[in-house]
Parts: C-alpha cells; structure tokens; sequence
C-alpha cells in the first residue's frame, strides 16, 4: 500500500521550559533549594497555566527540578491545565542544571510523549533559549516559557524556539 505524504511526516515533540515563578528571599536561614514562591510567583504561575490551558497545551509529561520553589510552579501549572499533580516527575538533574544536563534529560523522553513541560533555573534556561533562538533573548523572567520544537527528544539540541511567553508579556 502506498503511504500518503500525511502519513510519513515527522511528528513534532514540543517542548515547554519554564524558568520557575519568582521566589521569596524573605527566610534567610532556608537552603537555597527550599527557598518558595513569594506572593508575585503565587499569582504568576497559575496564570502561565491559564494561558497554555487557553492554547489547548496540555502536556502528556510534567518534570521539575525538586526545588521548592520550582515544584509549586508546575503544580500550579498542573491545576490549571488539568494535569494530575501526582504525575508530575522530580528529577534532581534539573536543580542547578547546565543547559546540557536539561537536554540529557529531555533526551530520554519516552517517544509517546508529544508535549513535555519541564520546570527548572536559570541561567540554563536563558543559556537554552539563545540556543534555540535566532534572535539574541537577554534574559527569560521568572515564569517564563519557551515553546521548543523538535523532530524527535534525542534530536532535543537542535531544536526551535518558536514562541516565548512571560507573565508581564500582556
């Protein structure tokens, strides 16, 4: 039987990355990774889960950095957008990550995942979105969102930024 061209085109893995919701420096005497979210990344985050509720953009898989500050924005995100808060995956590799450390995780994905959401730090995230850009982005606020594209999660590294969101972006 011969294949029509819609069925031999590649499917596009899209790639949400969030720089985690701004923090509280209040607590001092907290570690870095216990550090929460101030009252601006409380009401940041479950907004940048209502606009990616309002673009249909519901990810088959959520991962965070365990920092605290950075699982209270995806599980903001999550109700928003419906998605199980015990689903979501902490992975340690995404605390205090080099860009390259996101992208092995990303890599591993499973190739049924269509659309991933992974909450993590800067500076990778704004090391990440230079890469993937064509255009120079100085930096990605708290509560960012870059909207990757790629052909496949191995191929994650040559990936396409194709939109990048911010809570004060409207």
């Amino acid at each position: 039987m011969k294949k029509r061209w819609w069925q031999i085109m590649a499917v596009l893995r899209t790639l949400l990355l969030v720089r985690h919701a701004k923090s509280s420096w209040k607590h001092s005497n907290l570690d870095d990774i216990d550090r929460p979210l101030n009252n601006r990344g409380i009401r940041d985050a479950p907004i940048m889960g209502q606009r990616l509720l309002a673009r249909s953009l519901t990810p088959d898989l959520m991962v965070s950095s365990p920092a605290v500050r950075a699982l209270a924005t995806a599980r903001a995100i999550a109700r928003e957008v419906g998605y199980p808060l015990e689903a979501i995956v902490v992975d340690d590799e995404l605390y205090a990550a080099h860009p390259d450390d996101v992208l092995d995780v990303v890599s591993a994905f499973h190739d049924n995942v269509q659309l991933a959401l992974v909450v993590t730090h800067n500076p990778a995230i704004t090391e990440l979105a230079n890469r993937f850009s064509k255009s120079p982005i100085e930096n990605v606020p708290t509560c960012g969102i870059l909207f990757v594209e790629a052909s496949s999660w191995s191929r994650i590294d040559v990936a396409t930024l194709v939109d990048f969101d911010y809570p004060k972006k409207r």
